[in-house]
Order: structure tokens, then C-alpha cells, then sequence
């Protein structure tokens, strides 16, 4: 299982990188590895108002369809459109394949977030 240092986790198995007031959201490599092959990414809508916690989208796959949950309150600024057309890239690398993008709405609320090493135990004790 791939954990990239510089990130944080959620407990849902999405990832979150801050640059600024930007918030870049996607699924972990434990989550596409769970799905299995993704055929599909419902992304949200831009300028829809998330809170931690909110539904960011739907990705499905041959074996589910999973949310995907905001780990962090924004907005959505932009979304990946190329998901549209090849969902897969989900399974390829999911740390290069973000979902979206939020303006964040409070920068300082990822302390609940996990960071690399924190995500590798907890999906250690979670097997």
C-alpha cells in the first residue's frame, strides 16, 4: 500500500493536500486497491458549499460505488474533468489523480486529518 508523506488522511481513506487557501481531494491507494477497477466518477458540482464531512462525489467500481467525503468545509473551485472519461486513472495513481479542488473555508481545520504515518497504522489496525 503507497502512503505519500506531505499529505493528510482521513478515516474515509481520502487524501487532502493544502497549498494556501487550496485543497486539493482524492482517493488513497488503500480505497482504489479496496474498490477494485473504477468505472466511474460522479464529481461534484463548482461552487458547491462543502462541510467536513459533506458528499464530494461517487466513485464506483466493478465491485461497489463508494462516497467520497470532503474531508474539509470549502467550496468546490474545480474539478477533474479527465475522471469523466477515464476513471481508471483512479487505479493507475491515485495520489496524481486528484477529484477537486476546494477553496478552503478554514485552513486550520485539518488538525483532525492524519498524517502519512498516523494513515499507515491506522490501516494496519483497520485489516
Amino acid at each position: 500500500m503507497k502512503v505519500l508523506d506531505g499529505l493528510k488522511y482521513s478515516k474515509d481513506h481520502e487524501w487532502i493536500k493544502v497549498e494556501g487557501s487550496r485543497a486539493y481531494v482524492g482517493i488513497t491507494d488503500h480505497a482504489q486497491h479496496s474498490l477494485g477497477s473504477i468505472v466511474f466518477v460522479e464529481l461534484p458540482g463548482l461552487g458547491k458549499d462543502l462541510n467536513e464531512g459533506d458528499v464530494l462525489g461517487v466513485v464506483e467500481s466493478v465491485k461497489a460505488a463508494s462516497d467520497v467525503y470532503s474531508p474539509v468545509s470549502g467550496t468546490v473551485s474545480e474539478v477533474n474533468d479527465a475522471l469523466i472519461d477515464a476513471p481508471e486513472k483512479l487505479n493507475e495513481d491515485p495520489y496524481a489523480e486528484w477529484i477537486a479542488i476546494l477553496e478552503l473555508s478554514d485552513a486550520c481545520r485539518t488538525d483532525g486529518l492524519m498524517d502519512a504515518e498516523e494513515y499507515r497504522k491506522f490501516c494496519l489496525e483497520e485489516a
